[in-house]
């Protein structure tokens, strides 16, 4: 009897519970905010395409359901802000549309590269406006050690090429980095520049290096030196200045391709013929930078020279650009080392493009590699004490970095 009883409770305790309603759950799913170019796409139809060969400002906008003269109008005020008949072929361009039945064109985004955007109105109240994406900057480290050479090194370890260029213009007067060693190695802390969070747009700059060349350890931190202009400078772990007066190189990322020689075959005359330059091989229309501070005294043209600039920067130093595409000074400028004087060209007696690049020094002209060129002007006592302070948490994690030796 107690058996069956418990039976009987059991099955009515699970009818009860089959037949219990049960309870509904209702799930809400958010739709997900979309936020660029200052603007909620989620208002908008939107279109994103790219400049094709045949596309021009106007067509693109009459693919678009926009007509003459509206069309007329929009190029007028658009053209005040950004030329529009350089858009090119490949570059992506956004169209925000009314989000009803009409589709009404509403906003033309245009973005010249990554980083850069153009807002053209499409309504009534026409304008145009640029505008730049908030860059994020992130921190990295890297090392590297060298089996041929720096780029080599760089490229195994999937660094930016810049790197290398950035890193031998830090230490161009501590290290040659044309005759590196087997051995040599590096450690650098550098950052990149990001938009919409995670899309790399390029280097920023190295902040701190250590390079060990023929076992000699060379430390390179960054330091703001003049807050007021933004100058930032690199000095070593004591506090000395690793820039000279003057730059090693009149133009970047390039090469040497012949040094100064006063017994040197020149190819062009095919016969021995003092060099008293150092040639720099670089693409035509690189820029060609004064690398010391002074005031232009010559820009001109000659048979032998093209088209050259002169730039004395004291009673003791000069130096001279040759072969030049373009001239970009006058006589009596007076420039600032690293300003801009001309682009590399083959102008005059040359067979190749090139800056020819000639250094006097009381009168005379000598290698410029060769001379004991004078220091930049020293930091401060009081601020050598703030950068030694700044610098030690630097070093620490520099030296932190674990060089990796694989031959």
């Amino acid at each position: 009897m107690t058996k069956f009883y418990y039976i009987i409770i059991a099955f009515v305790f699970f009818t009860s519970c089959k037949n219990e309603p049960s309870e509904k759950v209702s799930v809400v799913v958010k739709e997900k905010i979309i936020t660029q170019f200052g603007y909620t796409l989620n208002d908008f139809h939107v279109l994103k395409d790219t400049v094709v060969s045949g596309d021009s400002f106007g067509s693109i906008l009459e693919k678009n359901n926009l007509y003459y003269p509206q069309i007329y109008n929009i190029v007028q005020k658009a053209k005040q802000v950004f030329d529009v008949r350089k858009i090119n072929i490949g570059k992506p361009y956004t169209v925000l549309f009314s989000k009803d039945s009409l589709k009404t064109p509403k906003l033309f985004i245009y973005q010249p590269n990554l980083i850069d955007y153009v807002l053209v109105s499409l309504t009534d109240s026409l304008w145009a406006e640029k505008k730049s994406k908030a860059v994020k900057f992130l921190e990295f480290e890297a090392q590297g050690v060298i089996k041929s050479s720096l780029s080599e090194a760089m490229e195994a370890k999937k660094l930016s090429p810049l790197l290398s260029n950035e890193l031998s213009e830090i230490y161009a007067w501590s290290i040659d980095f044309f005759r590196l060693e087997k051995g040599d190695n590096f450690k650098i802390i550098y950052s990149g520049k990001y938009v919409d969070d995670s899309i790399y747009v390029g280097l920023n700059r190295i902040h701190s290096a250590y390079f060990e060349h023929r076992g000699k350890p060379f430390y390179a931190i960054e330091f703001e030196t003049d807050p007021k202009r933004n100058i930032i400078e690199y000095f070593d772990e004591n506090g000395k200045n690793l820039r000279r007066a003057f730059l090693r190189a009149p133009v970047q990322f390039s090469r040497i391709s012949s040094r100064y020689n006063l017994k040197r075959k020149i190819a062009y005359y095919g016969r021995v013929r003092p060099h008293r330059g150092t040639d720099f091989a670089a693409p035509r229309g690189t820029a060609i930078r004064s690398t010391a501070s002074g005031t232009v005294i010559k820009s001109g043209y000659t048979r032998g020279n093209g088209n050259y600039v002169t730039v004395k920067h004291n009673g003791t130093y000069s130096t001279q650009y040759l072969h030049m595409k373009k001239r970009g000074v006058k006589v009596g400028q007076f420039v600032k080392q690293g300003d801009y004087i001309g682009s590399v060209g083959m102008t005059g007696n040359t067979s190749g493009p090139h800056v020819c690049y000639r250094f006097w020094k009381n009168g005379k002209q000598v290698d410029p590699l060769r001379q004991k060129l004078p220091e930049a002007k020293p930091i401060s006592k009081e601020l050598k004490e703030k950068y030694l302070t700044y610098m030690k948490p630097i070093k620490k994690q520099l030296d932190s970095i674990e060089s990796i030796v694989n031959f």
